[in-house]
């Protein structure tokens, strides 16, 4: 039945049910607490009243001469007329040997008491005792009877029944009504407001909905290929997926544990700081070589925490591919194609004309220009996909009436141990298409150089152009993601990666440009690991 109930009905009876239950508790300690005082009230007035009859000069005569019977009478009157006037339910005057002269009941008077409670009052003790009887506990006050020379001659004995407890919430009864129908009332009123306030920071959702949401979003975490590390903004981790924990070769369970101590190569807490995303950017975690995005999470425009997505290095070079490498490859054959029919035709043309010796010895010459170009790329060039990059931009420059020309001693072994072939496809695509694009802006004779030297601890690239150069707001921002000087989209963002990549590799780039002159380009990248993103000037810019 409470599992079928709605969130705000629930708080709301569990609200009610504390609020009656501290009201019962309260309801007593209350009670207790009013019964004291009116037993402390009690107190006072029977000494009083005893007091009052202690001094009374009947009652005086009457134990100083007990043998006279007027005295006796006249003293008997006077308690009992004490007695109705104060409201108590007994006065008993006793002389010194405990015989009691006054009683409302005739048939007690001449008795001796025998209470436990009355020996100290014959000493000239005054005090309050409690005594239970057959009627209930009555609360008795002894005062002792001094004659005019100041000795004892008896005592006074005033005493009330206690009201039980019952008697004290029937008495309260009209005020325990108000206080529990306005504690009712504002409390049902003040659940239900709280089990709506909760209710709405609840997104309106139920407990057993949010149970399935968190299960069901940890799966969603887990299921996902990529891996997956969130911090609140005290720099704690709050998710971190199984992938992650593959991929970073990490284990246990990291939920709460700070992100320093865990990774603290991760540069995911400065997001919070910086409170602005960074996308596909390299970094070395541990072991792991990875493209990361790192994104601050906002609520209500606060920052309050960030999460970073991220692959192996390994499975994202496709998408490098998709930039440069494969787009130059086909560009590459659509050129080559383009030039082959040219040249198809040239020869078809020739054969027509019944000139096979001229035929034949162009269809030589077009033959060993493209073997010597391809062996001497294969000579020098030990990556494929270099080979390739290179044979499709000077196929490119062709069509576009521009001369790219390899360095003869140019050599190109292996790659430095923070890139792979998609990093160098990246690098040398980009600063090629660019010299190709400040060429087209340029008349007379055009010219790329690419220059290519290694040894054991480094790898220097060269590409060089006469063509346009750069201005000063190009030499300024020419790393920053999104500019670029010419029209169209997905521009701005060839430099940016190159950036990214000599940074990685902890190179130096270093640009020498004058604007109507052309530009070099010149990267030291160096062949052992030299860490993640690289310290120190990634460019020194000059003319």
């Amino acid at each position: 039945m409470l599992r079928r109930l709605r969130i705000n009905w629930k708080i709301t009876i569990l609200s009610l049910g504390i609020l009656l239950f501290a009201l019962c508790i309260g309801g007593v300690v209350l009670t207790g607490h009013i019964a004291d005082l009116q037993e402390k009230e009690l107190g006072r007035r029977l000494m009083v009243t005893a007091r009052t009859v202690a001094e009374l000069p009947p009652v005086t005569e009457g134990l100083v001469d007990p043998s006279s019977t007027e005295k006796a009478v006249r003293m008997k009157n006077t308690a009992e007329r004490v007695r109705i006037v104060n409201d108590v339910d007994y006065i008993v005057v006793m002389d010194m040997n405990g015989i009691r002269r006054t009683h409302p009941t005739d048939a007690v008077v001449g008795t001796i008491s025998r209470g436990t409670d009355e020996k100290s009052s014959f000493a000239e003790h005054t005090y309050l005792s409690r005594a239970k009887g057959e009627k209930g506990t009555a609360l008795r006050a002894f005062v002792p009877v001094m004659n005019e020379n100041r000795e004892q001659v008896g005592v006074v004995l005033v005493g009330k029944l206690l009201p039980k407890l019952s008697a004290v919430i029937r008495d309260m009864s009209g005020e325990i009504y108000v206080i529990a129908f306005l504690t009712l009332l504002f409390g049902t009123w003040g659940s239900w407001l709280l089990a709506g306030h909760i209710k709405k920071q609840m997104f309106e959702l139920e407990p057993d909905e949010i149970a399935q949401l968190v299960v069901e979003r940890t799966a969603t975490f887990q299921a996902m290929h990529e891996g997956i590390i969130a911090i609140d903004k005290t720099k704690r981790i709050t998710i971190f997926n199984d992938m992650a924990k593959t991929m970073l070769r990490v284990n246990g369970d990291m939920i709460g544990k700070p992100i320093e101590e865990v990774l603290p190569d991760t540069r995911l807490p400065e997001i919070i700081e910086l409170n602005r995303p960074v996308y596909n950017q390299d970094l070395f975690i541990g072991p792991a070589h990875i493209v990361t995005n790192r994104i601050p999470i906002t609520v209500g425009g606060q920052v309050v925490g960030a999460v970073a997505t991220f692959r192996d290095r390994t499975e994202v070079t496709r998408m490098a591919e998709e930039l440069t490498g494969v787009q130059s490859f086909v560009e590459a054959l659509r050129v080559q194609s383009h030039e082959y029919m040219n040249k198809l035709h040239t020869i078809g043309g020739l054969l027509q004309l019944d000139d096979k010796k001229r035929a034949m010895d162009y269809l030589f010459e077009i033959t060993e220009q493209q073997e010597e170009q391809s062996r001497f790329v294969n000579q020098r060039i030990r990556s494929d996909s270099l080979k390739g990059l290179f044979m499709g931009k000077i196929s490119r420059g062709k069509e576009l009436g521009i001369r790219l020309r390899l360095d003869e001693m140019s050599w190109l072994e292996r790659l430095p141990a923070s890139l792979d072939n998609h990093d160098m496809v990246i690098v040398l695509g980009n600063l090629i298409e660019n010299a190709f694009d400040a060429l087209q802006r340029t008349e007379g004779d055009k010219e790329v150089f690419i220059s290519i030297e290694q040894d054991e601890d480094v790898l220097s690239i060269l590409v060089e152009d006469n063509g346009c150069g750069m201005d000063e707001e190009t030499k300024r921002r020419l790393f920053e993601r999104g500019y670029s000087t010419k029209e169209g989209e997905s521009r701005g963002i060839g430099m940016y990666l190159i950036d990214e990549i000599v940074r990685k590799a902890g190179g130096v780039m270093r640009i020498e440009t004058a604007e109507g002159q052309g530009t070099a380009m010149m990267l030291t990248l160096p062949m052992q690991r030299q860490g993640g993103d690289g310290d120190g000037e990634n460019i020194d810019a000059g003319h």
